[in-house]
């Protein structure tokens, strides 16, 4: 039976991580302020500051590949802890906090008992077999379910079509689609299910087109039946073939004579 969610807290040492969704054991930091010299403002590294770090001959190495990495860190937006070297803090800031997963080592920040970075994700998290180029949909319509259902509902319309055709389906009418994986495997239930929340069938409301009645329950229920598409149709297959891979040789050549003889 799978775990229930286990949601961000701030009054909580271990729940489901906002960055990679493991459950486990959170580390909370205060946070302090030095004041920047008179008119500074805050660095962010451009091309040029990171071509200079790179020809400097001056600069050792391992030292030129932290400060590297350091910029790909602020770069990508990332809020990431460094230890100091002994600097004075004249601050404390109080309200804000941050908290680290034990798990992937990624910082989270929280204003009050509000989390406020990653932007908090709801609903399932994407079937680790979901092609790279539908979880990006996907994601984005967890983070946006809160704020938008009815937008996160049309970007999921979208996942069940671009998967329609990944699977080998036309993608041009999803109802087509469903009937043809049904066809092949899929649990009518899953079809069924689907026309429940009006994806298929006589009501069909197509794919990125916001429907004015969506509500957050039939975007979480989207993601559910797109990670159970994903399920029946490529982790049960991909499953199954690496157990019969891991078969002797010569059982797996008596298991094919023995289909070709039921071809004849």
């Amino acid at each position: 039976m799978p775990k229930e969610p286990t949601p961000p807290s701030i009054s909580e040492t271990a729940f489901d991580c906002p960055h990679c969704g493991a459950y486990t054991t959170q580390y909370w930091f205060e946070v302090f302020a030095n004041p920047r010299d008179k008119n500074a403002t805050p660095v962010i590294p451009n091309e040029e500051i990171r071509n200079h770090i790179s020809s400097d001959t001056n600069i050792p190495d391992n030292n030129k590949q932290e400060f590297l990495e350091w910029c790909e860190k602020m770069d990508r937006g990332l809020v990431f802890l460094e230890k100091n070297n002994g600097q004075y803090f004249y601050n404390n800031v109080h309200n804000l906090n941050l908290s680290r997963c034990y798990n992937c080592n990624k910082v989270a920040v929280w204003l009050h008992d509000n989390l406020i970075f990653p932007n908090e994700k709801l609903g399932a998290h994407p079937n680790p077999d979901l092609p790279d180029h539908i979880t990006r949909d996907y994601e984005e319509a967890r983070g946006i379910l809160s704020e938008s259902p009815r937008g996160a509902a049309a970007l999921l319309r979208l996942c069940v079509q671009k998967l329609c055709m990944h699977l080998g389906e036309k993608g041009k009418n999803i109802d087509d689609d469903i009937a043809s994986l049904v066809s092949k495997g899929l649990n009518p239930l899953v079809q069924k299910s689907l026309d429940i929340v009006r994806v298929i069938g006589n009501e069909a409301v197509h794919p990125g087109i916001i429907d004015l009645n969506d509500d957050r329950d039939t975007a979480s229920q989207l993601l559910l039946l797109i990670n159970s598409i994903v399920d029946q149709m490529i982790s049960h297959p991909k499953k199954v073939e690496e157990l019969y891979g891991k078969l002797p040789e010569n059982k797996r050549e008596a298991i094919e004579k023995r289909n070709d003889k039921a071809k004849k």
